[in-house]
């Protein structure tokens, strides 16, 4: 039954996509071209084929440019991928002197452990549902949270609903942002391709494969749906945990952690990025990528392999994934 839900909530999301793909995006003023950082993007190869969807790793030091001061990474996240990222991931972060992560979560269940068991929340489910849809594997699984440079910096499921009712929020507020935000862009035209296209992935010999294409080359206009799901007041789900998430930050500088990383949704970076420069002073002076989702066309989906168990999630035998050029 929960797996039947997951995939009619991933349906529901994939139509909702769809809107949003045909939606006209209104030209950016130069200046706010400028501002604009996508923690996201699609590799492509020199005849335009995507090769990749990537996330980004954005370091941040003082403005002042003390090379001894600390620095802080937005690790920016994908909560479903392909396994190899997930390792790729385990790697880096054995680097740092303090991993700062997202988990809504009570305390006793704040370190995720090997087989626990998948929330019924409804995010949960549409995280699932995408999941088995695109063949990927969900973060959770993979990410090696015992480790000891691992630090948990989001709200306690109280915290959560306390903050949603002081702000006047639910679950149905923050799906009409969403549904705003479409409607706002949408432009009348094209959606019959896009619903065709949509329609031809899922019948596609490989579907798995057929979706991921299609859904990663909407996913810089999805960085844009969250922005507008936090509301020009803030949200629960964005600027309210980002919140937390700072104050944790300041903390661990407080300790004299000195490169300390924020794995973080991607959909959260742009705004942590506005606080480490407004409140820390800081500037981002390099950016690295990581492939997330493999969309080679020449590649056979490959048998999933195994999670291993916790502590082991970081000896991989898989070579390092090669760092990208930085972006312009």
């Amino acid at each position: 039954m929960q797996g039947a839900k997951s995939r009619l909530a991933a349906l529901f999301l994939l139509l909702l996509l769809s809107k949003l793909a045909t939606a006209e995006t209104p030209p950016a003023r130069p200046e706010a071209a400028k501002q604009t950082t996508h923690f996201l993007r699609l590799s492509r190869d020199k005849n335009n084929t995507p090769l990749a969807l990537e996330t980004a790793i954005m370091r941040f030091a003082p403005a002042a440019g003390d090379r001894r001061a600390p620095t802080v990474d937005l690790v920016a996240a994908l909560h479903i991928a392909d396994s190899a990222y997930y390792r790729q991931l385990n790697r880096e972060f054995q680097g740092y002197d303090a991993v700062l992560y997202e988990l809504v979560a009570p305390d006793e269940r704040k370190t995720p452990k090997p087989g626990d068991r998948p929330s019924d929340n409804p995010i949960s489910l549409l995280q699932n549902g995408m999941k088995d849809l695109l063949d990927l594997e969900f973060q959770l699984k993979w990410i090696d949270y015992t480790r000891k440079n691992m630090v948990h910096a989001d709200m306690s499921p109280d915290q959560f609903a306390q903050s949603m009712r002081q702000r006047g929020e639910s679950e149905w507020t923050m799906l009409g942002r969403m549904m705003a935000y479409a409607l706002a862009k949408q432009n009348g035209t094209g959606g019959d391709m896009s619903g065709a296209e949509l329609l031809a992935a899922l019948f596609d010999k490989n579907r798995a494969m057929a979706l991921k294409r299609l859904l990663a080359e909407q996913f810089q206009e999805i960085e844009g749906a969250l922005a507008a799901l936090d509301g020009p007041k803030g949200s629960t789900l964005i600027s309210g945990r980002n919140k937390v998430v700072m104050d944790v930050l300041r903390k661990e500088l407080a300790a004299g952690k000195n490169k300390i990383a924020i794995f973080y949704g991607a959909g959260h970076m742009p705004n942590f990025q506005k606080r480490l420069h407004d409140d820390f002073g800081m500037k981002p002076v390099s950016i690295r990528w990581l492939a997330a989702w493999n969309l080679k066309p020449e590649t056979k989906p490959a048998a999933k392999a195994a999670a291993p168990a916790s502590g082991a999630r970081n000896r991989s035998t898989q070579p390092k994934a090669a760092e990208l050029p930085k972006r312009p």
